[in-house]
């Protein structure tokens, strides 16, 4: 739903600095990290080292082209096959994975990402706040719960605005639109800036609402993002006017849809291999579709557990593109399902040399260190890892592990208690912090897990105001 933009904007309204009276961006990052919590609690998230990259990437190439950016953005990723995206306070950008699947090209699903960008930067939800306060009794941690409730259950979420905040469904709509239409003339300047097609923005809409045109159910997006006839063709002028060459879609735009299509649906493993074997057959030799058709392929031998096969379509491909974090991410599987753990080690090690500090490459090896029994390896890479990247709940899995498996019980409650936190369990991250500092007698490690318990007092305050 919600970013700014430099070029050739002079004709848009100067509307994105407002709400700043209601929350300050200090609450907005704040009311973002909670609103992840619940998030992590409540919600099939996709936990997916590769597939983070490459939404992070993408989206972050966009908002480079925004004016005014107060946070950094977090774009994620949730397992569900509605089409649907929406953005938070603090940049936080949910996108599920049936939107993925739907998108034939990647400035379809760029321009998706620049229209959540734009309600992001315009700062529309904290100018609905501002709008809803002078209204309503509740405090903003209450309307901000309210808002957080209906992004993570949309039927409930809706009950409870409507009867919290007492609102018509009038002026819901009313609001609605004014934001939508701006959201689509800065998403659409932020696409061309970025280099995508200005036109994949409306291209997906139109496209998604003529398919559901007779349907008794519409799609969550068509709900929350309502289309109109003028918005279409407002839309689509404004895109005429940028001239933007065409686009192809990368080869990892190919590869995102072939993975969650392999990993995160119910298809059947029979199905899938007939589709990705179709799918390479037609596509050009050596295209990115037919990469990613071969990719697929893989990742479908590997569910109907045919390993070896699938290893040997992985080496093909890994040889083609050595630096392809999704092959190195596959082949990894494939090589620890096979017990084949010193080749996993060498070829990760090697490629953690030329590309240091790349989330995908460390996740890895630290994961196949943990399969080798080479727990202080493991812990090694984590520990930097988790300091640069403290919101990693799959980095604080492993790290977890690996201090269970060294019998470290100061460092397991530790990283134990980072896990729970982000995932707002904060009763038991602190007895975990508790448990920690009873295991060291080191005076400067038991002021800092004191400094840590007071902190998560602080965030609990902060998810118990949104809850009430």
């Amino acid at each position: 739903m919600f970013s700014s933009l430099s070029q050739a904007n002079s004709q848009l309204p100067d509307i994105g600095t407002a709400g700043v009276s209601a929350l300050s961006v200090e609450q907005e990052v704040l009311y973002g990290k909670a609103f992840m919590r619940f998030a992590r609690a409540s919600l099939p998230l996709i936990d997916d080292p590769v597939l983070d990259e490459y939404i992070n990437d993408l989206g972050l190439s966009i908002v480079s082209q925004a004016n005014d950016v107060r946070f950094p953005f977090t774009f994620f990723l949730v397992k569900d096959n509605a089409i649907n995206a929406a953005a938070f306070l603090g940049g936080r950008i949910k996108v599920h994975s049936g939107l993925f699947l739907h998108a034939e090209t990647e400035s379809e699903l760029a321009g998706v990402l620049a229209h959540e960008i734009s309600h992001v930067t315009q700062r529309h939800i904290a100018r609905y706040l501002e709008d809803q306060a002078k209204s309503t009794p509740l405090s903003i941690a209450g309307l901000v719960g309210s808002i957080a409730l209906a992004m993570l259950n949309p039927t409930a979420g809706a009950a409870a605005i409507n009867a919290t905040m007492g609102l018509t469904l009038q002026n819901s709509i009313n609001f609605t639109r004014d934001n939508e239409y701006e959201a689509d003339r800065i998403g659409i300047a932020l696409l061309a800036n970025a280099g995508f097609e200005p036109g994949g923005m409306m291209t997906f809409f139109q496209k998604l609402a003529a398919e559901n045109r007779y349907s008794s159910k519409l799609p969550e997006m068509l709900l929350t993002h309502p289309i109109t006839e003028n918005r279409i063709a407002e839309a689509r002028n404004r895109a005429a006017s940028y001239k933007t060459p065409h686009r192809d879609s990368s080869l990892d735009f190919y590869l995102a849809k072939a993975r969650i299509q392999a990993m995160y649906t119910s298809q059947s493993t029979d199905s899938l291999l007939a589709y990705f074997e179709q799918n390479a057959k037609k596509s050009r030799l050596g295209s990115p579709a037919q990469l990613a058709a071969q990719y697929g392929k893989a990742l479908a031998l590997m569910k109907s557990n045919h390993s070896a096969e699938a290893g040997n379509i992985l080496a093909t491909l890994i040889k083609q593109q050595p630096d392809n974090l999704f092959f190195q991410d596959s082949l990894t599987d494939q090589e620890i399902d096979a017990q084949q753990y010193s080749a996993a080690i060498s070829r990760l090690e090697q490629r953690n040399q030329n590309m240091q500090n790349n989330p995908v490459i460390i996740i890895n090896l630290a994961n196949v260190y943990l399969k080798a029994n080479q727990p202080e390896a493991s812990i090694r890479l984590l520990d930097q890892y988790t300091r640069n990247n403290p919101e990693s709940s799959l980095a604080w899995q492993l790290l977890t592990e690996g201090y269970q498996q060294t019998a470290n019980q100061t460092g397991f409650h530790q990283a134990q208690a980072e896990y729970l936190a982000l995932r707002g369990d904060i009763a038991q991250a602190t007895d975990h912090l508790h448990m920690a500092r009873a295991n060291t007698a080191d005076g400067l490690s038991q002021a800092r897990i004191d400094a840590r318990i007071a902190e998560l007092e602080k965030q609990k305050k902060v998810d118990d105001s949104l809850k009430r």
